[in-house]
């Protein structure tokens, strides 16, 4: 849970083809609802846009949301990740893990790895998923003077990740299901590896960046749109047909900024939260992460 302490203006960025999304209409420039309360991101697929349900109901018990009359109306929009094939694919958020996450939110750092949507994250996945990686969350943030971006990201891809600054293999597709040894995705797929006879829309990295920076809702989604340069700087490649990438930009601040300098920073900060979150994920059975390498 993504929880401002002010209504956020807010806009996203979807690319590839699997997206697994909950109430972008707020965010339209033509919706009348000006502003949201924070963001959701999550696991179980389709079935975790019922831990929103949850963060709405704690919302308007502190009388937080959009006044409706004699109501207060949270508008909550949220991003979710395909995770049924990592452990038992009946575990998936509820509205009580909602309330929880509203309730547990804090300023401080974040803490990464296999927690919260990041729990059944995983990568490289083009010789399925025994022979692919722990993903996880990772969180980083960039300054511009007094100006602050941060991201929080949930990695979930189809590809490997990459060093930003190398491009040395972080984590991603290995040789066999016994072996540590890394594959190239994007040189496999390019050579004639075709998804489409095994995979399904089964895959997909979400985050969110959020700035001290004043910005409108058309603004907002330029952000986003430009923060998604980290998702090509660390993941190979991004953005598939099989891949449902999605990322929320908030804007919880007063300060001006130049949209292009503050989403390249936010680009940056993407890329690092990226390469936190897989090299701070643990191991399962069968699906080593990047310590172990």
């Amino acid at each position: 849970m993504v929880l401002c302490d002010r209504p956020a203006i807010a806009g996203a960025e979807l690319r590839g083809g699997a997206n697994d999304v909950v109430g972008l209409d707020y965010l339209d420039p033509r919706h009348l609802v000006p502003t949201v309360e924070g963001v959701v991101l999550g696991g179980g697929s389709r079935f975790g846009g019922e831990s929103i349900w949850g963060v709405m109901r704690w919302l308007e018990a502190r009388g937080r949301g959009f006044a409706a009359g004699p109501t207060v109306v949270p508008h909550v929009p949220g991003a979710f990740i395909f995770d049924l094939n990592v452990g038992d694919g009946r575990a998936r958020p509820t509205r009580e893990m909602g309330m929880e996450a509203a309730a547990s939110a804090a300023a401080g750092p974040v803490v990464e790895g296999n927690v919260g949507a990041g729990t059944g994250a995983s990568v490289g996945k083009v010789h399925r998923i025994a022979r692919a990686m722990r993903g996880g969350l990772g969180s980083a943030s960039r300054r511009l003077g007094e100006l602050v971006v941060g991201a929080v990201v949930v990695v979930n891809a189809v590809g490997d990740v990459r060093d930003p600054d190398t491009g040395a293999l972080i984590a991603g597709a290995r040789e066999s299901p016994d072996s540590l040894r890394l594959v190239d995705s994007a040189s496999a797929l390019a050579g004639g590896r075709l998804l489409e006879r095994f995979a399904a829309p089964e895959h997909t990295t979400i985050g969110a960046v959020a700035t001290n920076a004043r910005l409108s809702k058309p603004e907002a989604a330029k952000l986003a749109s430009l923060a998604m340069l980290g998702f090509a700087r660390a993941l190979s490649p991004p953005h598939t047909a099989f891949d449902g990438d999605t990322l929320f930009a908030l804007s919880v601040g007063d300060l001006p900024a130049d949209i292009t300098r503050l989403g390249l920073a936010a680009a940056e900060a993407v890329a690092d939260a990226i390469v936190r979150g897989v090299r701070a994920a643990t191991s399962l059975p069968g699906l080593p992460a990047a310590r172990d390498l």
